[in-house]
């Protein structure tokens, strides 16, 4: 089974980059989106249903904002939309897929690169996201949490972390989140398979960044102990050019 998460960053930009095309062609068994920056009936979604993927929605209420979605092939036994906090829910920051064996999540944390209220604002997110998260996993043992974190985790996920130490997404206490995230019990799938340094899922539009490759790894999949005896494989796909951020893949073994 092949999971695929990818910011596109608009998903009428990325159909007009060849996104759909793209698609079929790698052809996963279920997508998580984020940053879709649409609403449902402002896409031709028929091209996504003609390949089998039924489409589960949730945009942000302020028009071409933000906004998560899952296109699955497999049909899920429930789908919730957001986390029941308004503030979020409103921005259409997550999504959830219940399976028979497993729950899949698209994930769209804040930014705080805009200043201090959105980093104070991502700081009340990654706290109730934890909280969240821990409950959830009560109800759902075999969880993945997929998406755009927005927090590089350690020094080998970011192209010049001493320049980069003062900066959004890759603060003390971002990253000491992540720490506390993944000691919890979350795997990091790319790392638990790929320990090599160079390899990011977004680049800054400015300067060349990605031909340079001075990236960012800010976009993860990850699963909760239980599913660890099913991680097949994970990889970053950085050829793959529709966004400033490029899709992450994994791979599961059947039940």
């Amino acid at each position: 089974m092949k999971l695929i998460s990818y910011n596109v960053n608009g998903i009428r930009a990325a159909i007009n980059k060849g996104f759909a095309e793209w698609l079929h062609k790698e052809n996963p068994d279920i997508i998580g989106i984020q940053e879709l920056k649409a609403h449902e009936e402002q896409v031709d979604t028929a091209v996504f249903k003609d390949m089998g993927y039924e489409l589960f929605w949730f945009p942000a209420e302020k028009k071409g904002y933000s906004g998560v979605a899952i296109f699955s092939k497999i049909k899920p036994k429930n789908i919730t939309y957001g986390m029941g906090l308004d503030k979020y829910d409103s921005e259409g920051r997550m999504i959830r897929a219940d399976f028979e064996d497993f729950s899949f999540i698209s994930a769209y944390f804040p930014s705080g690169t805009t200043g201090d209220i959105r980093q104070d604002f991502k700081y009340e997110f990654l706290d109730d996201i934890y909280g969240y998260m821990q409950d959830l996993r009560q109800e759902f043992p075999n969880l993945i949490l997929s998406g755009d974190y927005n927090i590089c985790h350690k020094p080998i996920d970011i192209h010049n972390p001493v320049s980069n130490k003062n900066s959004s997404g890759f603060l003390p206490e971002e990253r000491a989140w992540m720490d506390k995230f993944t000691e919890s019990g979350f795997i990091d799938t790319f790392r638990h398979f790929n320990p090599d340094p160079h390899q990011y899922t977004w680049w800054s539009y400015r300067a060349n960044a990605r031909n340079k490759n001075l990236g960012w790894r800010i976009d993860y999949h990850m699963a909760t102990q239980p599913m660890e005896d099913r991680l097949k494989s994970a990889g970053i796909l950085p050829d793959v050019i529709h966004s400033d951020h490029c899709p992450i893949k994994l791979e599961l073994t059947e039940k």
